[in-house]
């Protein structure tokens, strides 16, 4: 069973080769680099195999259009080095990530994903509750509650870091996310 915890200094290397290994192109590996630099990464969670980084997760603040009186994060990316998918790493990380986004203080976590893998986590369709984002995900924009009462009111836009704007430029083609690399 591989061992979840926060990432160290001397981690970004072992992530950034996770995250290449986990998606066809460098586009969440750069993400992850430009999160970290401008300090928007508040959550960063790797899984270790041995002394072997396996996996790895990332939270970030979401900002709220118009304000409301709670705080939210975003969820991604999440990788799984391939040999290690299905064993349950991705749900260690999303469930550890999401337990500390709580202690974090945040009312509620985004995700943009699979609804059918998010699901199993209790993500909820956001478009439920009547929220929007920026990046045009409709359907597979997901909501998880931490706290009674913590999601913003209907109609409200929820908008990723600054930094999802720039890693969602078309830069060739890029697979979905569909969950299948946890």
């Amino acid at each position: 069973m591989e061992l979840i915890r926060p990432v160290r200094e001397g981690d970004a290397p072992a992530v950034r080769q996770v995250l290449e290994h986990a998606f066809p192109t460098r586009a969440e590996a750069d993400l992850v680099e430009r999160l970290r630099a401008n300090g928007t990464a508040v959550i960063e969670l790797v899984a270790l195999d041995g002394d072997s980084i396996v996996g790895h997760i990332l939270f970030s603040p979401v900002a709220l259009e118009p304000l409301a009186g709670t705080v939210g994060l975003g969820l991604g990316p999440v990788a799984v080095m391939p040999d290690h998918e299905k064993h349950g790493v991705g749900r260690r990380l999303i469930q550890n990530g999401v337990a500390a986004s709580h202690k974090w203080g945040a009312g509620f976590v985004v995700v943009i994903g699979d609804p059918a893998y998010y699901g199993r986590f209790g993500f909820e369709p956001a478009d439920k509750y009547h929220l929007r984002n920026e990046l045009g995900a409709a359907g597979s924009f997901m909501v998880f509650k931490l706290d009674s009462g913590a999601l913003p009111p209907p109609g409200t836009l929820v908008k990723y870091a600054p930094e999802f704007a720039d890693a969602a430029k078309p830069r060739g083609r890029r697979k979905k996310d569909t969950g299948k690399n946890r």
